[in-house]
């Protein structure tokens, strides 16, 4: 009989400390990094790097109990020495925002984000600063980003806006079907030709060392709007196949 206690009470003392650690709540503050590395980066369906490969990466930090986070990514880029404007061969985006509930099961994100673009020499600068908002259900999303400046370099383009919608569904363990549309308005006089529509279709895998994500990006830009230099000069916005290998720690 006393073995059967004595079973029985290191029995409920596991499954207690197992639900302890089920329920553990998330320490108050978080910081995390990035790494990845990927055949081109694209977006907003657009190529940043020429249809070529490109490094990235950044560091996020998180205060649970409010909500508020702060975060900044890094990419190499070839646009701006493409335009032979400025030697900048990097994108440096610094964000903060803070998410939390609307209701049951509906989440929101509100926050701002400036893309830098060092020694861009752009007129006007390429630099921009955006202002967003997201709300969430489940897997998909709804998103708005509205600009405070002119936008990456275009003339008289301030208050340009980007609305997308995004799902990530679960379709496997460790793996997700990822679908993606935007468009992207660019305002001011005779810019209407740089507005387009994107869209993406991919799935990613979590190999538990890394993520891995194979996707077909596209966009509907008019051709000649967004292009490589040179003769032979490649639409950057053309349908392609992205692969990226990506790590979080």
């Amino acid at each position: 009989m006393k073995k059967l206690i004595l079973a029985a009470a290191i029995a409920a003392s596991f499954a207690a400390n197992f639900a302890f650690a089920e329920e553990a709540p998330k320490p108050d503050n978080e910081v995390s990094f990035n790494a990845a590395v990927s055949s081109d980066y694209r977006y907003r369906g657009i190529s940043q790097s020429r249809l070529q490969p490109a490094l990235s990466g950044g560091a996020d930090y998180v205060n649970n109990p409010s909500g508020f986070y702060a975060g900044t990514w890094l990419s190499t880029i070839k646009w701006i020495s493409d335009a032979n404007s400025g030697s900048s061969k990097v994108e440096l985006d610094l964000y903060a925002g803070k998410r939390g509930d609307i209701a049951e099961g509906v989440g929101y994100d509100v926050g701002v984000l400036s893309y830098v673009y060092p020694s861009n020499g752009l007129n006007p600068s390429a630099n921009t600063t955006e202002v967003y908002g997201q709300v969430g259900m489940g897997p998909a999303t709804l998103k708005y980003s509205h600009a405070l400046t002119n936008l990456f370099g275009f003339v008289d383009s301030k208050n340009s806006g980007y609305l997308d919608a995004s799902a990530n569904i679960d379709i496997a363990e460790g793996a997700q079907l990822n679908l993606h549309a935007g468009h992207q308005t660019v305002k001011g006089k005779g810019n209407g030709i740089y507005s387009y529509t994107d869209w993406k279709v991919g799935v990613t895998q979590d190999f538990g060392i890394v993520s891995a994500s194979l996707a077909l990006v596209g966009t509907n830009a008019q051709t000649g709007s967004y292009v490589g230099p040179g003769k032979d000069a490649k639409n950057l916005g053309k349908a392609a196949i992205v692969v990226a290998v990506s790590k979080t720690f």
